[in-house]
């Protein structure tokens, strides 16, 4: 800390609050503690009665919390992220697109393990809009030794960023509804239309849509027709139970597909079916999907469409963060559900 005439104190920075009183109108800190003095700030400066400040020393080791915060955002933020200014010392990284967000959790842990750094995330594989904030950063004091922010840039080059928004694909879906009751037409179809609700949310068009009964022959010959006519992911809703009658899992399994998960540690979601055929990703949708806003779906398919080749591990790190709450209002995505990793 040092004392200088005000006039000498523009481009340094104030260690303390200077507090400004107008009786009957405000008493409060005119300029807060880390302000960086401007020419214009001067002469109001000099009207308080401040004819000389205290400032902040800052050696070539050590960097102000603006500038730490910038350098921290600026590694940290991999594609997808826009960066803000610094306001009382913190910078946001806001999603410059619509996409899933991707937090390199493990790195980010090294990161935060640094003492006085703060890096403060949204959930990974979370579907964020343009215009989200998908992270923050500061520093704790004002001023930080320089050593800390290059641990965390050493990081990020070892790493790679830790924040990113993969970008969503869209992909020619074909959607086999089963169910004798429908396929014979003694019940409506109410399974096809909340999926393709859902698809065109995400800009999947719905190529082609084919009402099978319970036929595990003829749905595993659908699917491989569907494929075969360009189809980049096949969606199968209905059947998906373990009574003797549901045929969905059979079929799937019939056209040779690599059946990554029958069974998903989701409520609602359980009865989830994953599978691949020539990397064509093939899902099973249990009737829950049909009833619940929010269900296992939604939290496989912004991944799918992000490219990812999800594996059983991915399916089972649901399980912590998995039981749906069903509260009265949903809030999603402002709840546990589906974020324990």
């Amino acid at each position: 800390m040092r004392k200088v005439r005000t006039e000498d104190a523009v481009g340094m920075i104030l260690c303390h609050d200077l507090t400004k009183i107008v009786p009957g109108e405000f008493k409060g800190p005119a300029f807060k503690k880390g302000h960086v003095v401007k020419p214009e700030d001067i002469e109001e400066l000099l009207k308080m009665g401040k004819e000389h400040l205290y400032i902040w020393e800052c050696d070539e080791g050590s960097l102000h919390e603006n500038d730490a915060a910038r350098r921290i955002a600026g590694v940290a933020a991999g594609e997808g992220i826009e960066l803000t200014e610094p306001r009382e010392g913190k910078v946001n990284l806001v999603a410059s697109r619509r996409g899933l967000l991707k937090i390199n959790v493990e790195a980010l842990t090294d990161v935060n393990d640094i003492e006085e750094v703060v890096v403060a995330t949204q959930h990974t594989n979370l579907l964020v809009e343009k215009g989200d904030i998908a992270a923050g950063t500061r520093v704790i004091p004002l001023i930080i030794k320089k050593e800390k922010i290059e641990r965390v840039e050493e990081i990020c080059r070892t790493t790679g960023p830790l924040v990113e928004i993969k970008p969503l694909q869209s992909l020619r879906t074909g959607l086999i509804t089963t169910g004798s009751e429908v396929y014979h037409g003694r019940v409506k179809d109410r399974f096809g239309p909340v999926v393709m609700e859902k698809l065109e949310n995400f800009g999947c068009p719905v190529t082609r849509q084919v009402l099978l009964p319970d036929d595990s022959q003829q749905i595993s010959a659908t699917i491989r027709e569907l494929i075969a006519g360009g189809t980049e992911m096949v969606i199968v809703t209905g059947g998906m139970s373990v009574d003797p009658d549901d045929a969905t899992p059979g079929g799937v399994k019939a056209t040779g597909a690599q059946v990554i998960s029958y069974g998903a540690p989701l409520f609602p979601g359980a009865m989830f079916l994953l599978a691949y055929l020539d990397d064509i990703p093939i899902l099973g949708l249990p009737g829950c999907v049909m009833y619940h806003k929010i269900s296992v779906f939604d939290l496989v398919l912004p991944r799918i469409l992000a490219g990812e080749k999800l594996t059983r591990r991915d399916l089972t790190r649901l399980g912590h963060g998995g039981l749906c709450l069903n509260c009265p209002e949903c809030r999603y995505p402002v709840c546990p559900f589906g974020k324990g990793f």
